[in-house]
């Protein structure tokens, strides 16, 4: 029996102890955050007066007033059981980072008193020189800083034997350099506002204070057993199998997907959930998502800082959740070839501080033209910048994912549906001189449904497709910090919006307003055209179809990154003052860097399994083959047995192919680790290029023969966890 066969044997559901009466969501809703309505309660009336002031109009508030609500924080948490706290922030790792410190302050010769003041919560100096900084910093300049960021609460997480205060922060270079994903997230969320108040003034919004993104990112996910996640190395290291045979039933009879739950993982989704609500995360849905052991969790739309904020704290407490359930959570976006991947489709709109959605269509003519300027100026936006929208989204995993069945290609488009795409035509044929109230109704714009009616079919192979009152971007990996994406998508909309109010002002001179609107959007609607495709994305055609249009194709996260630093596309981030040159440049060098590391880090974990595992398996094997054949052969000889030439030959093929198999996987390995010295020393351009155009070329080939390797060799002989167990687990 295999080591394989023995786990196989004891895996078994973990118990819980039965909840008979679990309590109602809202009675612990946030319970673990400092809210505003817990401040509120805390403080003075003038310091949160102060607080609401710098949150909504910038104006710092007093050392007096930051000391008294860190006072305010630190009893709160210690009234919850909390003795360190940490700015919690978010490094180019794209994970979340912490250093924790103890509330205690000496308050006399050996004695302690709790203590935290305004100026430790406002900053904080963690140790910068082991962050990425891509050229911002040289390594001996360790000197970094944390910023509290208000606009998002602190919050504790609970562990076994304690509980920690994180307070949500940037993370800066000594010289004021943006070195996380928030600081430049906070910086597009302006960029949006500003861009978008403006906007609306002609349109008859002009009490409008304040525009802001709303987000609500779908988590898709894999659950394994944690004795087969232990038993992989692939998995341990890289979060994906780098070998691995198809399981015969996969998910070829779509029965997985919106399916009955099993009980031991819909007790994780429960603990998940719990822990979520109790952190203030708005989980609404959990399903089976399409390939099995794969689901989903979705929240309710949040500001998008607030919503990045708590996908992240997501991310972490299913990983952790799963452990208490003997499960792994696998996050990566392609952990098993062959069957769908996992992404975090990204839903994206925006709001106003009255309450109103900016792409909803309203009930009146007015309201609809409004709609239909931002949505045009979101066709815009896409199309002059889809190299961006596809660099947000550029790194190893997704490589995997991108172009697959289950995701958009790498190509960007947009889906509208039927009724607006019919919308849109009218207004781009509209040819009168002058455009009344009565005139705009006549040009279909007030024929939109009302608000909370669906417009369009869902076009789930679309890029960036419209879904009734948000955009979906679903390009997005599973892994991924949502920031980038999201500042992205801001940035380029904020420019849009610029760009369309300008070319407004300068057709209404001397022209009624209604009917210059819609001459710009027209003239837009005219020029976005390309970008616009309301198919099948997936298909052969459609790749032939972009291409007649122009419209770029880059598989390569190398090449496609190289949009980052084009010299339009840093004006366009210098001059919303989302990214300094430096800033944009060192998160190029920083992405690149990373890719290349980690098809290193499967390269060579690949190569460690070959010789660790697939070989001497192969092996073992192979020799009982040699002996079986040898057996046969002595008593065929000396013991007269009777066997057809043709049976006696078929077994001298089949170890012919073992043999073959087990050559090639070791050749190709030999090769690939051959090819990894020989670019050891080349320029990160021209490696990652390489590694994209040849090493992945290698490594297929070493699966492809290993994963003929594990369909031909017996069970007794064969250590490594298979598709089949893996994703059918108990």
């Amino acid at each position: 029996m295999s080591i394989r066969q023995k786990i196989l044997k004891n895996i078994e559901s973990k118990e819980f102890a039965i909840v008979k009466h679990p309590k109602k969501v809202s009675s612990y809703f946030g319970e673990n955050t400092f809210s505003i309505p817990t401040m509120k309660k805390l403080i003075s009336k003038k310091a949160f007066e102060a607080f609401e002031a710098w949150l909504e109009e910038g104006k710092q508030i007093s050392l007096a007033q930051a000391n008294e609500i860190a006072d305010a924080m630190k009893d709160w948490a210690i009234s919850r059981g909390v003795t360190y706290y940490t700015h919690w922030f978010q490094p180019m790792t794209g994970l979340t980072a912490e250093k924790h410190d103890s509330f205690i302050s000496f308050s006399g010769l050996g004695k302690v008193m709790e203590k935290f003041s305004g100026s430790k919560l406002i900053k904080g100096e963690p140790d910068a020189s082991s962050f990425p900084s891509g050229g911002i910093r040289t390594t001996f300049e360790a000197r970094g800083y944390t910023a509290w960021d208000p606009s998002s609460p602190a919050f504790i997480i609970e562990s076994q034997l304690g509980k920690t205060l994180c307070i949500p922060t940037i993370f800066v270079s000594y010289h004021g350099h943006a070195l996380d994903k928030k600081l430049p997230l906070l910086r597009s969320i302006e960029a949006l506002n500003q861009s978008a108040i403006k906007f609306l003034k002609p349109f008859g919004n002009k009490n409008v204070k304040k525009v802001f993104s709303t987000c609500g990112p779908e988590q898709e996910y894999f659950l394994i057993d944690k004795n087969f996640y232990k038993m992989r190395q692939d998995l341990l290291l890289t979060g994906r199998t780098l070998v691995g045979a198809s399981s015969p039933k996969d998910q070829q009879l779509e029965d997985q997907y919106f399916g009955s739950i099993k009980e031991r993982v819909v007790n994780f989704m429960y603990e998940v959930g719990e822990e979520a609500y109790k952190l203030g995360i708005p989980v609404m849905t959990r399903h089976n998502e399409v390939a099995p052991h794969q689901y989903e969790f979705a929240p309710i739309f949040e500001e998008s800082n607030i919503a990045t904020d708590h996908n992240n704290l997501l991310m972490e407490l299913m990983k952790k959740v799963a452990l208490r359930h003997n499960m792994v959570c696998l996050l990566h976006e392609k952990p098993f070839a062959g069957i769908n991947g996992s992404g975090k489709h990204l839903n994206w709109s925006m709001a106003d501080d009255k309450g109103n959605n900016l792409l909803n269509p309203g009930s009146t003519p007015e309201s609809n033209l409004q709609f239909l300027a931002v949505l045009v100026s979101v066709l815009h936006a896409v199309d002059k910048h889809a190299d961006l929208l596809r660099a947000s989204v550029a790194f190893a995993g997704n490589e995997h994912r991108l172009g697959a069945n289950e995701a958009p290609p790498a190509i960007v488009s947009v889906f509208l549906g039927d009724q607006l795409t019919q919308i849109l035509d009218t207004i781009e044929k509209g040819k009168k001189s002058e455009v009344s109230r009565e005139d705009i109704m006549d040009l279909g714009v007030s024929r939109l449904p009302a608000v909370n009616k669906d417009m369009t079919d869902r076009n789930r192979t679309s890029t960036f497709a419209f879904t009734g009152n948000k955009f979906e971007f679903r390009a997005v990996g599973s892994s991924q910090n949502i920031s980038t994406p999201i500042a992205v998508i801001n940035t380029i909309v904020a420019d849009s919006l610029d760009y369309v109010r300008g070319k407004i002002d300068q057709a209404v001179k001397g022209k009624d307003f209604n009917t210059a609107v819609l001459s710009i959007l027209a003239d837009i609607i005219r020029d976005t055209k390309k970008i616009r495709f309301e198919g099948n994305n997936y298909s052969e055609d459609w790749k032939k179809e972009a291409a007649k249009r122009g419209l770029p194709n880059e598989p390569s996260t190398a090449a496609a990154l190289k949009a980052l630093v084009k010299e339009e596309n840093i004006a366009l981030f210098e001059r919303h003052k989302v990214f300094s040159k430096e800033e944009i440049r060192s998160r190029h060098k920083i992405w690149l860097e990373g890719y290349l590391k980690v098809l290193e880090i499967e390269a060579k974990t690949l190569n460690e399994m070959v010789n660790s595992s697939i070989v001497p398996n192969a092996f073992d094997y192979q020799g009982l083959l040699t002996n079986n054949l040898k057996g046969l052969a002595s008593l065929k000889d000396k013991a007269g047995l009777i066997l057809q030439d043709a049976a006696f030959d078929d077994l001298k093929t089949h170890l012919s192919e073992v043999t073959d198999m087990i050559y090639y996987v070791r050749k190709n390995a030999q090769a690939m680790i051959k090819f990894l010295d020989e670019v050891h020393h080349e320029e990160e351009e021209e490696k990652a290029h390489r590694f994209f155009a040849e090493l992945k070329p290698l490594m297929d080939h070493i699966r492809r023969h290993a994963d003929a390797l594990e369909g031909v060799v017996s069970d007794e002989h064969w250590d490594l966890p298979k598709y089949r167990e893996m994703l059918f687990v108990k």
